[in-house]
């Protein structure tokens, strides 16, 4: 029988072409339940949620024009959780899957290759294994209101074609933008990732947020932007101050009203040039609530999908081998990828389950991993009355953290620290 394959999303192209053998693009979504996990009842679970998410159980294929991902030839088989979160996805493993199921104790975590989805469609895809889990384990029945899927009903096709083609505008805007200051460090030998948890209450922080005239991601990327600052400050004379800017993910489907669960995010770079003169946090909160508010907008969301849509469909390059194709994504990549912005800051928001979920689940958590050229990352999610603040990092200074957290703690935000253990410096 012919396996069903997929063409990849325009936002999913440059992720195989810019791995490594000791990196790619890869994130992690956690449910952590309240017993601890039965691997032969969550391998069942993962069995028979399979037929209706099929883009999720596939592997990486390598076509003569583009790579493409195929249904996985073997079943996929949850893991016990061996080593630190996000540790390398092999190319032997992508050729085999590219989703990695694992558990631990009372956890259930999957990562993803960023080439299969988003955050937003990762947290679709764990609600439902989780609440399958849940039905096998203990009996209950769980509405099938989104995002909990019939599992006996095909996959709708609005779920799995690449919306970024569809909402193309007409003119293409510039990726032109100055080079912002980049965070650097020791990096662990071994490849270690030190993963800091700041648990903060999610009335608190909104409540604080408020008060700076500020949504809760614009008032963490403010916070974040200011640490960053007083790093660079300590380090650079003031003639050779860089931009600040934080890397903040928009998701397309709340502007587009669009419900497919592979990628379909676009990233804003917000900050504030230094050299212009001291800023107050307000005044931080103030150009990050101003830039995301303007800048996310359709009509300007659309001209940025044609920047990147409108060379993928350009003849030269549709026709242009992939051994070609590769190292040209690399170097633009390396040109302008990654060098506009010091940091993510990815905030999924507040996860709701159903009410016959709710009893079962303690918490959740969102995990990015850190980008290739920057050490760095953030990522933030809220469950329960509770905000996790994941800090990722590649490198043995924990000052950012220290520095990030300190100031929360400051603004009257009470932090709950968590770690993996190894002590940084």
């Amino acid at each position: 029988m012919k396996k069903q394959w997929f063409r990849l999303d325009n936002a999913a192209l440059i992720f195989p072409a810019i791995k490594r053998r000791g990196w790619n693009n890869v994130f992690r979504i956690s449910a952590t339940l309240r017993d601890d996990i039965d691997a032969g009842i969550l391998n069942r679970a993962l069995a028979d949620i399979r037929p209706r998410f099929p883009t999720f159980f596939v592997r990486l294929r390598t076509g003569f024009f583009w790579y493409y991902l195929e249904e996985a030839a073997t079943d996929v088989r949850a893991q016990k959780e061996y080593a630190y979160p996000l540790t390398h996805m092999s190319q032997s493993e992508l050729k085999r899957c590219c989703i990695r199921v694992l558990y631990f104790e009372n956890r259930i975590a999957v990562e993803f290759f960023h080439s299969v989805t988003d955050g937003t469609g990762g947290l679709v895809f764990l609600e439902n294994l989780t609440a399958r889990y849940i039905e096998l384990r203990y009996g209950v029945v769980i509405p099938k209101e989104a995002p909990i899927a019939d599992l006996g009903a095909e996959p709708r096709g609005s779920e799995i074609c690449d919306s970024f083609p569809k909402h193309s505008g007409r003119f293409a805007m510039s990726r032109r933008e100055a080079t912002s200051y980049r965070l650097h460090g020791t990096r662990e030998p071994d490849g270690f990732r030190h993963l800091i948890t700041g648990m903060v209450p999610t009335e608190k922080l909104r409540g604080t947020a408020k008060s700076f005239g500020a949504t809760v991601s614009a008032f963490l990327a403010a916070v974040m932007a200011e640490s960053i600052k007083e790093i660079q400050e300590r380090e650079c004379p003031e003639r050779k101050l860089k931009p600040v800017k934080i890397t903040v993910p928009v998701n397309l489907r709340k502007l587009f009203g669009e419900e497919t669960l592979r990628n379909f995010v676009l990233t804003l770079n917000v900050g504030f040039d230094p050299k212009h003169g001291d800023y107050s946090l307000r005044e931080i909160c103030d150009q990050m609530t101003f830039q995301i508010r303007s800048e996310a907008v359709p009509q300007k969301m659309a001209a940025r999908i044609a920047a990147n849509v409108g060379p993928q469909r350009m003849f030269l390059v549709r026709i242009m081998p992939l051994f070609v194709k590769t190292p040209v994504m690399r170097a633009i990549y390396a040109a302008s990828g990654e060098k506009k912005g010091c940091i993510n800051i990815s905030n999924m928001g507040t996860i709701t389950v159903p009410p016959e979920m709710e009893k079962y689940i303690e918490r959740f958590e969102f995990i990015i991993g850190v980008q290739l050229s920057y050490p760095n990352n953030c990522s933030v999610v809220s469950y329960g009355g509770v905000t996790y603040i994941n800090m990722i990092r590649s490198i043995k200074e924990s000052e950012l953290e220290r520095l990030f957290f300190s100031k929360l703690v400051a603004l009257g935000i009470p932090v709950e620290i968590e770690s993996n253990g190894r002590a940084g410096k």
